[in-house]
């Protein structure tokens, strides 16, 4: 069975697809049609919102779910729309925080993702530009600027990860793909050998990095088993060796990992996610 799910916020919506997905994943049992509404911040906007989600009701003959992160009182969709269930992430909690504070909140739409720090802010855009310059280890003579250094071999997960520390933590992160030249020295590449203890490996299943690879290059040696293999192997060898920590990136999503990251060198966030 389908059921619709709205996340409805007055500024991006991230707040709100992020704790909504994280109620929702304890419902394995159902399939959720999702659908986002961001900026809801008028009585215009929020009217056009009601409308979507009542005419999204009548066509799916079931009431949607609408988790939604609306802070004025005015703007919120329980008396527009009957029709749904309403779960109302701010409304929620506070009123209670309000009362332990002894402080009235600010209403003040989209807080939690505004520019509150300048400096942090240009400090993660930094960690951005830094992180999408080095990727694949393309400007080599820069990687003492880097706070980590993730090594793997092709399709490990290394790049979405870099850039998931950088824009979430302000992570300067570059990386290194490992290939077979890598392999046949039996040693950490002369490049890296500097800043060894920047190091971190990524490995992954060897189907699942073929199935991976498969994607991007159908009917090539890259993309075969048996390469795939050979390569998760050997640089599970070489990171072994040369005792650098590693995580295996199969099973977790980019979020899991980046955080495990961290947690395991100790590197420190320079923003929030």
């Amino acid at each position: 069975m389908t059921r619709t799910v709205f996340f409805v916020s007055d500024s991006t919506a991230l707040t709100a697809e992020m704790l909504g997905h994280s109620l929702l994943t304890q419902f394995s049992g159902n399939h959720f049609h999702e659908m986002t509404i961001p900026f809801v911040n008028t009585p215009e906007r929020a009217d056009e919102a009601a409308k979507t989600i009542r005419e999204q009701s009548a066509n799916d003959d079931r009431r949607p779910i609408v988790i939604s992160t609306l802070i004025d009182p005015a703007l919120r969709l329980h008396e527009r729309i009957p029709e749904a269930l309403h779960l109302d992430l701010f409304d929620t909690f506070i009123d209670t925080l309000e009362h332990e504070l002894e402080q009235k909140a600010s209403h003040r739409a989209g807080a939690a993702h505004a520019i509150t720090d300048i400096n942090e802010y240009m400090d993660r855009m930094e960690a951005v530009n830094f992180t999408m310059n080095h990727d694949d280890g393309v400007h080599p003579r820069d990687l003492a600027e880097a706070d980590i250094i993730l090594l793997g071999v092709s399709r490990s997960g290394k790049t979405p990860t870099c850039l998931y520390m950088a824009l979430q933590f302000g992570v300067k992160a570059a990386n290194y793909p490992l290939t077979e030249e890598d392999f046949a020295i039996q040693g950490l590449p002369k490049i890296l050998q500097p800043w060894r203890k920047k190091l971190f490996g990524l490995t992954i299943d060897p189907e699942r990095l073929a199935q991976i690879r498969r994607e991007r290059a159908p009917n090539s040696r890259y993309a075969t088993p048996e390469n795939c293999r050979f390569e998760v192997e050997e640089s599970e060898a070489l990171m072994r060796h040369n005792s650098i920590p590693h995580l295996d990136t199969t099973t977790l999503s980019v979020e899991e990992l980046a955080t495990t990251i961290l947690h395991r060198t100790g590197l420190k966030r320079h923003g929030f996610s």
